[in-house]
């Protein structure tokens, strides 16, 4: 009994190796992968043709986003001072002439108590220089004291509009000060409307001259400064299309326009600046500084197109299943080298070739379960 069933086992074993060799044999036979009907729509696959269609002629290039210099401003303070109040953040929006901090130092004191000195002066050199020049004219006073009136009025005169000045820039009215309300505490005003990128303000911080306490971008005016090599430049002109995606943070693509293009040839790796205008409902998507891939599209040409998923890559070539015949309920492909042009969209551009043309049968859906 133990050797009849040792004797079943052993036959179901290489009858099941046959059928596994023969699954194999179809799949794979002189060179050729073979799949039934029930499997082929089983799979969902499908056989079509290539298709004549319109490709875009591309210039490769990249840049980034980037915003005009006066869309752009660096927060500075004209006297240092310490940070005495803000409550602004890196994101936060402003518009032109809003409070953005306020700056405490007494040096604002020493600045509008020159101020002060200075415009009563004025008052007593102007009325003295008038009486000079009349009693000059009158020929009374002597021409010395005339011109010694004269020098004083100006020189001073002088001052008081430089200081004046002072107190213009650091945000303090002049009138105020004639009225003796003087103060130690400054406002920054925003420059521009936009929002902010930078923020190095913190409360009680020593703010110098030469830092730079925050900055404005205005993202509204956000647009794409590529640098297109010397070779392409010629090719590219105004108002042509461009597509480009921002490879570190998604593979969305996104549509602009050429601007304007440089006029002269920069830096040692011989490129051009090419300006190109982004559509307004992609801005809020995007941050300045982003590293951008582009496609310059400058005319268009018709080629063969199948799906992008008909194609199998295998060391860095490029391969369809070509139908070499179908009988008897069989479908047999024959794995064939091609050489891929451009792409648009979902659909590739294959080049013909002496197995490739416009009436080829291609399995064009269903292609990785056979290629596996």
């Amino acid at each position: 009994m133990k050797k009849i069933i040792y004797t079943l086992a052993i036959t179901s074993l290489l009858l099941s190796c046959k059928d596994a060799k023969t699954e194999e044999s179809n799949k794979k036979d002189n060179g050729l992968i073979t799949v039934t009907k029930d499997q082929f729509q089983s799979s969902g696959m499908e056989i079509a043709s290539p298709v004549e269609q319109d490709f875009d002629v591309t210039i490769n290039t990249s840049g980034k986003i980037d915003v005009p210099p006066q869309n752009r401003a660096q927060v500075t303070s004209f006297v240092g001072g310490y940070v005495k109040s803000t409550k602004l953040l890196v994101g936060d929006k402003v518009t032109k002439g809003q409070a953005l901090l306020t700056l405490e130092n007494t040096e604002y004191l020493d600045i509008q108590k020159d101020y002060l000195e200075v415009a009563e002066q004025i008052k007593y050199l102007k009325s003295e220089f008038e009486r000079q020049k009349t009693l000059y004219d009158e020929k009374i006073s002597s021409q010395k004291n005339y011109l010694k009136a004269e020098s004083d009025y100006r020189k001073t005169l002088g001052m008081y509009q430089s200081l004046r000045a002072k107190l213009q820039l650091l945000n303090i009215n002049p009138s105020n000060v004639e009225k003796g309300k003087l103060t130690s505490v400054v406002a920054i005003f925003a420059p521009i409307t936009g929002d902010i990128v930078i923020m190095n303000a913190n409360v009680g911080m020593p703010v110098a001259p030469s830092d730079v306490i925050l900055e404005i971008v205005d993202t509204n005016h956000l647009h794409l400064e590529l640098a297109v090599f010397e070779k392409d430049i010629l090719k590219v002109k105004m108002g042509q299309k461009i597509n480009f995606i921002v490879p570190e943070a998604s593979k969305e693509v996104f549509d602009a326009e050429v601007h304007l293009v440089g006029k002269s040839i920069e830096g040692n790796d011989r490129t051009i600046n090419v300006h190109g205008h982004l559509d307004d409902n992609i801005k809020q998507k995007l941050l300045t500084g982003m590293f951008v891939e582009a496609k310059i599209k400058i005319n268009s040409k018709k080629g063969l197109a199948i799906p992008a998923d008909a194609l199998i890559s295998e060391n860095n070539k490029n391969f369809v299943l070509l139908l070499d015949n179908e009988k008897n309920t069989i479908f047999s492909f024959k794995k064939v080298a091609v050489i891929v042009g451009d792409k648009s969209g979902k659909k590739v551009e294959i080049i013909p070739n002496n197995q490739i043309n416009a009436s080829s049968k291609i399995l064009v859906k269903g292609v990785f379960d056979l290629a596996e």
